[in-house]
């Protein structure tokens, strides 16, 4: 059985082409590995029920359904869905749900959260609690992973979701995360552009600041296992040829792993476009708390709900130390 940690660094060359099927990687190694228990947080609509139960089905989790037991049974009625396999921890509602999920996962009874039929800040209100949640000395973010047909590796994006105009230290952590997300998937030295409209410093725009502050943080190891580099456009973040047609050395430029976007504006431009007209496969986690989240939205297909929890289940897996 292949390691769950065996990612292709960079398996595209001309002879062999990139296939676009990243993100099954990532579930048949996630299916190899084994379920991981995941709390499902008020699973009471089509959408939030069917995903937990079809990624139970694929072997990806063993889903704990919390909330309103006969809005949840009434659910699954309508579907024609048995729940005889799956346990039901019931609450009163969809708040109670959320902490209870917390509560699971700091007894250790669940190793990973799947958002249901609630708004995503009441979980996350849930996560961040000082008393009763599962918060860490790190700020909460967003990691979107890109399987782009014309690209030859994962790209990861960061964050579209929830930090909407993070300041420098807020950038520190949202690059850690995502340095150790992708460390969770194989890749022990992630390379991190950090984007901007211009490759040089300067003084009026505040994202070029930030960068060349995080890439000093890096050299100090205030930020640990990545390689960063920036400020990069997009162009030569992605394109080596971009980067040599304007001069510039860099080890990132045309090899990135993770794209840091100076606000939550940009990120999710990048990411929708990369949908919408580059037909990238997509999946994603809130991470940066005591256990991934898996935060699909309610258009999300079948394919990213399932690599959602494939890449939980990595991150679930690396933490405990499993290799295969």
């Amino acid at each position: 059985m292949p390691s769950i940690t065996d990612l292709p660094k960079n398996p595209v060359t001309t002879e062999n082409p990139p296939m676009h099927d990243q993100l099954e990687f990532f579930i048949e190694q996630a299916r190899q590995a084994g379920p991981i228990r995941t709390a499902v947080v008020h699973p009471v609509d089509h959408n939030s029920l069917l995903g937990a139960i079809e990624a139970a089905e694929q072997g990806l989790i063993e889903p704990l359904l919390v909330g309103p037991e006969s809005k949840i049974r009434a659910a699954a009625e309508v579907e024609g869905v048995d729940l005889t396999p799956y346990q039901i921890i019931a609450t009163e509602h969809s708040h109670m749900a959320a902490e209870r999920a917390c509560d699971l996962v700091r007894k250790a009874e669940a190793d990973a959260l799947m958002k249901g039929s609630l708004g995503t800040s009441e979980l996350l209100s849930a996560v961040v609690h000082k008393t009763k949640g599962i918060r860490t000395e790190r700020r909460l973010s967003h990691v979107f992973v890109f399987d782009v047909p014309n690209y030859h590796k994962p790209l990861v994006i960061t964050d579209a979701a929830i930090n909407v105009i993070p300041d420098l230290m807020v950038k520190r952590d949202i690059v850690q995360n995502a340095i150790d997300f992708c460390q969770s998937l194989g890749n022990s030295q992630p390379k991190v552009a950090i984007l901007a409209a211009v490759e040089k410093v300067k003084p009026n725009m505040q994202s070029t600041i930030d960068a060349a502050a995080l890439c000093k943080m890096a050299d100090r190891e205030q930020i640990k296992g990545g390689i960063l580099d920036g400020p990069l456009a997009f162009d030569n973040a992605i394109s080596l040829q971009a980067a040599i047609d304007k001069h510039i050395k860099s080890p990132v430029s045309g090899d990135a792993d993770i794209l840091l976007a100076p606000d939550l504006e940009a990120a999710n431009m990048i990411a929708k476009q990369l949908i919408y007209l580059a037909d990238a496969k997509s999946a994603g986690l809130a991470v940066g708390a005591r256990v991934p989240i898996i935060l699909t939205s309610r258009a999300e297909g079948t394919l990213g709900r399932l690599a959602s929890c494939a890449l939980a289940s990595h991150m679930v897996q690396h933490s405990k130390g499993v290799s295969s």
